[in-house]
């Protein structure tokens, strides 16, 4: 007869209590699957964390009280889980998961490894980590009513990267700064005006007219007078943004007439940029104040934050806005920089005045506030029932893989609504390992094309090898037969090669990269391809990947409005409402989401899912059913006239 205890057999139950296990992340998912853990018999956790507790976070990470912002999550955590079980060994760091100090050694002391983190760069990490110390890894996700769970262990499944990911869209600043046509361009905007006004100043954020965009192609000569009028008022030369706003005192007046009158007039100077265009229309300040001021807004029905403020409205928030931000600045002292927090209220207030006004300068609709904030801040619509069902199935998991039944793991989507056999919960065989991963192949192996005469070795290093492939401490060395060094993780034993190209080292069509990243314990072969044909603003291109782009549209209306899950609230949301909903012929599509809550990973817009569907048999019924290829959440962009639709930003 099977003996147990509580729920449990005993076997199991004494495997729970001597096993060591390690959380990663004690956000949304973390403080739930903390509490189950030591509530299932866990005694043994470990869990990692570097954030610190915001006021924002109280409304669905139950360990945490107000008595507790701005303290350790992983810390408060850890006291908060005591109190259901105080006979568990909690040990807590607030630390990131990425510091050379949890390596592969300390990964091969746990039994197992539970994410529930919030980046695709830190998931990357921790993947990789698990498959060098070979021990099994519980991935998860949730954005909004949608969640996931799935195993992954080296050799028999297909880890975290083995399925590409669309990698973050990213807007050409000519859009951004000339030709903005939606929200999201007008946001993003704004954030880097932010930077260019109060935080560090980055040349690939400038929110001036960009008079390079090739789309332009106007004379300066002949219209060098009628851009003038730009150069007069507040005594504006084309400098630093930063520095003629110092020189100004931060003046909200003349930070405005710059902006949103001077600039635009110098866009409209740009005659072939508004042939096919409607022209933007410049505001100024004085005009406004006279016109406008005296007619009092009735104030608005309705949430503060969900309110569509006025063009004057949104004046004096810009006003009241930078005069707080400036003394913020001052208090801080010469030199300091402000950092842009979504959670800050007058950065927040900044943006939501400056987006909105430059929405009105190119005749879009202008947003709230709560919009903005969804927008600028990366904010998944936190559901804290999705977090508390997916940390339960990470249990379940977890109980499986410790009785030694790891063939019966399986990858669990949560869905919005039910699907046609009324499952909100859907469970799929796991897949195998991808014989052309460039993680977990034997041999991983990457071609990237790339202009040798123009790229870099910091960008090798920065964008391709730390952002594109996840590496944290790379050394690279060229297969020429010599073993040329080019980058080192040692600190400032290659900086000098940092300015120069690859074509300098002999770098050229054909040529082989070793990158050792030892930390991870994981090497990558890089194959160059060079070529002078790559798109304005493309540093490289890795190839054999599909380009991010929408699918082509139905030919059919009705399976055009199919969308996932039965759903429209759930389909894969889209930078404009005209785009074609993703391809979905099977009511059971899941789309399997990548994020926990709040921050993602990367540059500033995002992109629609795309990629050749995969038929799963379903784990119960056996039916063939459709999974969409993982996509980040950051990866997902709002439709104009969906609340629960989001978007990622840095």
């Amino acid at each position: 007869m099977v003996q147990l205890v509580g729920s449990l057999r005993r076997e199991l139950a004494e495997s729970l209590s001597t096993c060591k296990v390690l959380v990663v992340g004690a956000g949304g998912i973390g403080c739930e699957l903390l509490k189950n853990l030591v509530l299932t018999g866990f005694k043994n956790i470990e869990v990692i964390d570097l954030d610190t507790i915001d006021v924002s976070n109280l409304n669905r990470q139950f360990l945490f009280q107000k008595k507790h912002v701005g303290k350790s999550k992983a810390q408060v955590a850890k006291e908060s889980a005591l109190q259901f079980c105080p006979s568990a060994n909690i040990t807590a760091y607030h630390d990131s998961v990425m510091n050379p100090d949890y390596n592969v050694e300390f990964f091969r002391k746990f039994m197992l490894v539970m994410n529930a983190l919030d980046n695709r760069a830190a998931r990357n990490h921790v993947n990789r980590m698990c498959l060098a110390a070979d021990i099994p890894l519980i991935e998860s996700g949730t954005a909004g009513y949608l969640g996931q769970v799935t195993v992954i262990k080296k050799g028999m499944t297909e880890c975290y990267e083995c399925q590409p990911k669309p990698t973050q869209k990213t807007f050409p600043g000519c859009t951004i700064r000339n030709t903005p046509s939606e929200p999201i361009h007008c946001i993003v905007w704004a954030k880097y005006l932010f930077n260019q006004l109060f935080g560090e100043e980055d040349a690939d954020q400038e929110v001036s007219p960009d008079t390079a965009d090739p789309e332009a192609a106007w004379n300066p000569e002949e219209t060098a007078a009628r851009a003038t009028a730009s150069e007069k008022d507040g005594d504006i030369k084309r400098i630093s943004t930063k520095e003629w706003a110092r020189s100004t005192g931060y003046d909200p007046v003349k930070l405005f007439n710059k902006l949103f009158k001077d600039d635009i007039m110098y866009l409209l100077t740009m005659d072939k940029l508004w042939k096919k265009r409607k022209a933007p229309t410049p505001l100024d300040w004085q005009q406004l104040e006279k016109s406008m001021r005296p007619q009092e807004e009735s104030p608005a029905s309705g949430l503060k934050d969900q309110q569509v403020l006025g063009v004057w409205g949104y004046c004096q928030l810009f006003q009241h806005s930078v005069e707080t931000l400036r003394s913020q600045l001052q208090e801080k002292g010469e030199g300091s920089e402000l950092v842009w927090d979504k959670d800050d209220p007058p950065a927040m207030d900044f943006v939501t005045a400056a987006a909105n006004l430059r929405m009105h300068i190119f005749s879009m609709n202008m947003k709230s506030r709560f919009d903005v904030k969804s927008m600028a801040g990366n904010i998944i619509p936190a559901i804290a029932t999705t977090n508390a069902v997916i940390a339960g199935l990470i249990v379940l998991e977890g109980l499986k893989i410790l009785s030694g039944e790891l063939e019966s793991c399986r990858t669990i989507f949560l869905n919005k609504c039910p699907n046609l056999r009324k499952k909100l919960l859907v469970p799929c065989i796991l897949d195998p390992p991808s014989a052309n991963c460039y993680v977990c192949a034997s041999k991983p192996e990457v071609t990237v094309k790339l202009n040798v005469h123009k790229t870099m070795v910091l960008s090798l290093q920065d964008r391709i090898l730390k952002e594109r492939f996840g590496m944290v401490a790379p050394d690279v060395q060229i297969e020429d037969g010599k073993g040329t060094i080019l980058i080192s993780s040692e600190e400032g034993e290659t900086e000098a090669n940092n300015s120069k190209f690859l074509s300098d080292f002999g770098i050229r069509n054909g040529s082989r990269l070793q990158a050792d990243d030892f930390l991870q314990d994981y090497t990558l072969l890089v194959n160059v391809l060079h070529t002078e044909d790559l798109e304005r603003d493309v540093e490289f291109e890795v190839v054999g990947e599909a380009p991010d782009k929408a699918p082509p549209p139905q030919n059919n209306q009705e399976e055009v409005n199919s969308i996932t899950n039965g759903n429209k609230d759930s389909a894969q949301p889209s930078t404009s409402s005209k785009a074609p909903a993703a391809d979905n012929n099977d009511d059971d599509d899941i789309m399997i989401v990548d994020s926990d809550e709040e921050e993602a990973a990367a540059s500033s817009s995002a992109a629609a899912t795309s990629g050749t569907k995969r038929k799963h048999p379903d784990a119960e019924t056996g039916e063939t059913s459709t999974k969409r290829p993982r996509t980040d959440q950051s990866a997902a962009a709002p439709a104009d006239n969906d609340d629960d639709d989001i978007i990622a930003l840095d």
